[in-house]
């Protein structure tokens, strides 16, 4: 054993960290996005869970002992020797999961007020970088850890569950606040020096306020309905369903907008329908009932009116998404966005273009594609 630990503490790995210690956080952290974007994928694909569900069982492990190593509970056993590496790992899990919230959420978020929620993961991703300075912060760690938990259970349980609702997100919240309380309590009861560092009644107190915060952001659409996400949104001239599969007309956009398939602009013929296609990931076996909601822009008193909202059921499972398509006939001219929503409000996504007079456009650049 004395041997085994000696070639340990003698190994290259050790002795890297060692001589890099400045800079091994940020490698840590660099892996565990990089990883992610490499290999995670579909929510509900099995590696995904496996690797999620990993995470996020290890990371409660590791801050427990890591929490517990300064009262040297793990003096003179086979622990002692990987102490250098409980930050580390705190945060190669910590960059692991909120990555793979941003690359999930990323698929989902709209430029609308979801954005916010998204500008904190990306916020928590960036700031994981620095956090081995301030892991020995018990509150900052424990709030982290809440808000992490949190938002696994929010999209992981309807992935199990199939079913996603108001109430399923409550009860994600209500198990994240039970398992984060539980590990702070045992943390505090097993570790003297935690006792001393902080104040439960000022941790429970952070924790509960981050609580109602995130439940606030639900309530008023501000969280992105994860797992659903828009794959595909298009505002096209003519839909038509055969075999199927859907063939689209629509005006193609110039090459440098990368992020939109469709022509901003749309030349309108008087009597011609207004289409919107739209392509929904959702996870195997998932029903819900998503709504196109039409709204034009009023110039005259500079507001949104909300037209009409057109709903159908989807099913997920599809890897391209599930799709479906609604139309309006008699249309003004001006601006217009399609909201795409669940039951309960939550926008998945928005299309945004403005109609114009067919006699002022410079010409149709119509394609037609399947999907």
């Amino acid at each position: 054993m004395k041997r085994t630990i000696v070639k340990f503490r003698n190994s290259a790995f050790r002795q890297f960290i060692a001589r890099h210690e400045k800079y091994a956080a940020l490698l840590f952290f660099i892996g565990g996005f990089i990883f992610d974007t490499l290999t995670l994928g579909r929510i509900d694909r099995t590696y995904d869970l496996v690797v999620l569900c990993l995470y996020m069982t290890l990371l409660p492990i590791t801050i427990y002992l890591f929490n517990l190593a300064d009262d040297g509970k793990w003096k003179n056993t086979f622990l002692e020797r990987y102490e250098v590496y409980f930050p580390l790992g705190i945060q190669f899990f910590f960059g692991g999961l909120i990555s793979a919230y941003v690359i999930y959420f990323s698929r989902s978020v709209s430029l609308s007020k979801t954005i916010s929620f998204f500008i904190i993961l990306v916020a928590l991703l960036l700031a994981n970088n620095f956090l081995k300075k301030r892991i020995s912060n018990k509150y900052l760690q424990f709030g982290i850890f809440f808000f992490v938990n949190f938002t696994f259970f929010a999209f992981m349980i309807p992935v199990f569950i199939k079913l996603m609702n108001t109430y399923v997100f409550i009860a994600s919240g209500l198990i994240s606040l039970t398992v984060t309380l539980g590990l702070i309590f045992l943390i505090y009861r097993s570790s003297p020096s935690t006792r001393r560092e902080i104040s439960l009644f000022k941790t429970i107190s952070i924790i509960t306020i981050m609580f109602l915060t995130i439940n606030c952001f639900y309530i008023f659409n501000m969280i992105p309905p994860v797992p659903l996400a828009l794959d595909t949104g298009i505002v096209a001239h003519e839909i038509v369903k055969k075999n199927g599969d859907y063939h689209i007309t629509y005006e193609k956009s110039k090459w440098y907008y990368f992020w939109r398939d469709h022509k901003i602009t749309y030349a309108y013929t008087s009597g011609q329908p207004v289409y919107i296609f739209t392509s929904i990931f959702a996870p195997t076996d998932i029903q819900k009932k998503i709504y196109h909601r039409w709204k034009w822009y009023n110039p005259e008193n500079e507001t949104w009116q909300t037209y009409e909202d057109i709903g159908y059921d989807i099913t997920g499972g599809r890897d391209e998404g599930f799709r479906g398509y609604t139309y309006k006939n008699n249309v003004k001219l001006g601006l217009w966005k399609v909201e795409v929503i669940t039951e309960e409000e939550l926008v998945i996504g928005v299309i945004d273009f403005e109609i114009i007079n067919k006699s002022s456009s410079k010409g149709k650049n119509l394609v037609k594609n399947t999907f």
